[in-house]
């Protein structure tokens, strides 16, 4: 074998995935799901409380940012593409806040504001440090709704996904256990698509009910949320993870399945081919992982949408992954970082 065909290889992979990146520019991707405002409290270690054995922190700021369903589709838009987002907002603050950071490229026209006793999920995380020292998250607090969607509400969400459905190029279902993403609604997208005789890219990110959904493309789950639904133990053995990814595929009818699994990077599964070990993308010295999965869907799903193979689309979203581990906070990933990562 000549001694530069690896590097001809890598030269060769770049190149795809460059020529990928290029065609994700302008794809048109409906987000529906839980949009969760993500809270950040920072502070100052200031001593130890004489009342209790805990930390007093001097309080620096309050960043409100959107996360779950809101966070992919900053992601999306981030990345070049076009976006559509579906879910329900309360008529509160939080709600106001997030509404603010959310990506210019992103279409906010599909989001119900219930009203009533329906408020904004939050998610707070306290974040403290020394004056010379990274902040590090040492508690999170969560606030589901306090009411979720009935069913008019529904059936509301519902419309307004079908009336636009037939000019997207893809969808991501995000569920984040919060109810706006049902096994109906799901069943009504597929049943829609159908009907249009249209076949697009369709992606689950769920916290808790992988094996519930039906009818979709591929799903990104990690780790531990494939050990949680099929009530196993994965670790470092490559039997089990095997056997899991092949499980979940069999019973979901899947035509892929991406898991993510931190410093051991990804495995992607598809029938009847052998499984692809992708090993993790850039440094293993994470800064946060908080919403990396709502990157990698949305670099995964862009990619498909612009024709990549479910592996071309798992390496990019790889890489896509990799730079948003080394970002504090709920963030995202532009083009231009993603670019400059495959070509190195």
């Amino acid at each position: 074998m000549s001694p530069n065909r690896p590097d001809r290889g890598r030269h060769e992979e770049r190149d795809q995935l460059r020529a990928i990146l290029d065609r994700m520019a302008g794809r048109r991707v409906l987000v529906v799901g839980d949009i969760v405002a993500d809270e950040f409290i920072y502070g100052r270690v200031a001593r130890v409380s004489r009342e209790a054995p805990v930390l007093i922190l001097e309080y620096d700021a309050t960043e409100i940012v959107p996360g779950s369903a809101g966070n992919a589709a900053n992601n999306v838009a981030a990345l070049g593409g076009r976006v559509l987002l579906a879910g329900a907002l309360g008529r509160d603050g939080e709600a106001a806040a997030l509404v603010e950071r959310l990506h210019p490229g992103v279409d906010s026209t599909a989001v119900l504001r219930p009203g009533g006793a329906f408020r904004t999920p939050k998610k707070t995380r306290i974040l403290a440090g020394g004056v010379h020292s990274a902040k590090q998250q040492i508690v999170r607090i969560d606030r589901r709704a306090d009411a979720g969607l009935d069913a008019s509400e529904r059936d509301r969400l519902a419309r307004r996904v079908s009336t636009r459905l037939g000019r997207m190029d893809a969808v991501i279902f995000s569920d984040y256990g919060g109810g706006v993403v049902t096994p109906s609604l799901v069943r009504g997208v597929v049943g829609d698509l159908r009907r249009r005789r249209r076949t697009i890219p369709l992606m689950l990110d769920t916290r808790y009910a992988l094996t519930r959904y039906h009818g979709m493309t591929a799903a990104t789950p990690n780790e531990s949320e494939v050990e949680r639904v099929l009530d196993v133990r994965i670790d470092d053995d490559p039997r089990v993870l095997e056997r899991a990814g092949r499980q979940v595929l069999e019973r979901t009818h899947m035509a892929a399945l991406l898991i993510t699994r931190g410093s051991k990077g990804m495995a992607l599964f598809e029938p009847d081919r052998p499984t692809v070990h992708i090993p993790i993308s850039g440094s293993d010295e994470v800064a946060d992982v908080t919403g990396a999965g709502d990157t990698v869907i949305a670099a995964m799903t862009l990619a498909l949408a612009a024709g990549a193979t479910f592996e071309q689309a798992a390496r990019l979203a790889n890489h896509a992954g990799g730079l948003v581990v080394m970002k504090r906070g709920t963030a995202t990933v532009s083009r231009d970082e993603l670019a400059r990562a495959i070509d190195r």
